[in-house]
This record gives structure tokens, sequence and C-alpha cells, in this order.
């Protein structure tokens, strides 16, 4: 029984390690803000709960709900983390807009009055900032 518990053990810490690992390489590699939320978000998040499930495997059950805390925490966390990181790199030009299929916050905030294009933002006036 302990050796299939520590063979299941392995298996999910290195599935998961090895999820947290090319959601790193993602960060490197890829090339804009949009691509890199997908392997921050997505990748280190999976990691993170099958490393979890691994722990559970092997600790008491009375240990369950501080893990199940923090895998609800990830999950919780990181898909408005990436929401806000995703609209902050969309409206600072982060983000290629060419390989988008279709752009609805354009739409968004071209019928709120917001520009989205630098040649659209007012003239910077050093006098009024002051």
């Amino acid at each position: 029984m302990t050796s299939a518990r520590d063979a299941t053990t392995a298996i999910l810490f290195l599935t998961g390690a090895a999820f947290c690992l090319l959601g790193a390489l993602g960060l490197v590699r890829f090339p804009d803000t949009g691509s890199r939320l997908h392997a921050a978000a997505k990748a280190q998040t999976l990691g993170l709960l099958l490393i979890l499930v691994g722990a559970a495997v092997q600790m008491p059950p009375r240990h369950a709900p501080v893990l199940l805390l923090v895998a609800l925490f990830q999950l919780l966390t990181a898909p408005v983390t990436s929401q806000i990181i995703g609209r902050t790199a969309y409206r600072t030009h982060g983000l290629d807009r060419d390989v988008l299929f279709r752009d609805e916050l354009a739409d968004r905030l071209t019928r709120e009055g917001i520009p989205i294009h630098e040649n659209d933002w007012p003239e910077r006036d050093d006098e009024s900032e002051r």
C-alpha cells in the first residue's frame, strides 16, 4: 500500500513540476503578454494543483482542508490577476492586436469614448501636470 501511494505521489509531483516548467518556459519564450498570460495562469495553476494532490496523497486527512484552501486560493486569484494584467497590457499597447481573431474590447472602449490607439491619446502638456 505504501509503495502504491509513493508511486502515485511521484507521478503527480513529476507531472506537476513538468507543467510548472513548461509554464516558466512559456513566460520566457512567448512573444507577447497575451500568450504569456496563458502560460502563467493555465500551466502554473495545473502544475500547482497536481503537486497539491500529490501532497494530499501522502498527508493525513486532517491536513486536507489546508491544501484545499491553497488550491481554492490559486483557482480564484489566477484568473482575476490574468484579467487585470491583460487589460493593462491591452491599454498600454503591450499586446499584439494583430494576432487577435476578434477584438471585443476595442468595440467596447470605442463606444465608451476611451482612446485605444497611441495616436488617439491627447497631447501631454507639461505645464498642466505640475
